[in-house]
């Protein structure tokens, strides 16, 4: 019923079904608890993420990556930084998704330098970024006018291939803009292939 909810777009629903379901004594585990931090992210509800995060520490699944990941994305996305950050740092591997959701919960608190520290830490531990990685740095570089920072991160997408994809290019062709290389930014644009 929970994920039912979801998947049809009621998330509110879907928390009330789980308070029902505490009030009558149902197990829990840890797909259900899954669910409802995903459903707390979307909703932007801080207050029942946390709630859902301490029946998680409480039966010391804490340390499941899956379970990790979707908690910091719950945090960041409820614009909690601090929290994501103490969670992303007892996952015992973070894997590109739970990066990716710290990268962008940073910008989005309008914490771009941070993002941008992020991103050389995540290098730094070999993890290679995807299209979705680099357009969150590029927002990064954009919010702060890191225009040097904005350069080396398209010559990355550049080798890794991912200039062709359009969000990427697009995400180039913002950062250009905002930091006041329109010379650049034209030249991204005419090279696009849509």
């Amino acid at each position: 019923m929970i994920s039912g909810s979801v998947k049809c777009g009621q998330g509110q629903k879907a928390l009330d079904l789980f308070q029902q379901m505490q009030q009558e004594g149902v197990e829990l585990d840890p797909i259900t608890l899954l669910g409802v931090v995903n459903v707390c992210a979307s909703l932007v509800a801080l207050d029942e993420g946390m709630c859902a995060h301490e029946l998680i520490m409480q039966r010391g699944w804490d340390s499941d990556v899956f379970l990790g990941s979707s908690l910091v994305d719950m945090y960041a996305k409820c614009g909690s930084m601090h929290n994501a950050c103490r969670v992303f740092n007892k996952i015992p591997t973070q894997d590109l998704v739970t990066w990716n959701a710290m990268i962008f919960g940073h910008v989005k608190c309008g914490q771009g330098y941070e993002a941008l520290e992020l991103f050389r830490k995540m290098q730094q531990e070999g993890v290679q970024p995807g299209p979705v990685t680099f357009i969150g740095v590029l927002n990064a570089c954009a919010s702060v006018v890191a225009l040097e920072e904005g350069r080396q991160v398209h010559e990355q997408i550049i080798e890794n291939g991912c200039e062709s994809d359009v969000f990427v290019g697009n995400s180039v062709i913002d950062m250009y803009a905002k930091c006041g290389s329109m010379d650049d930014d034209c030249e991204v644009f005419n090279k696009m292939p849509s």
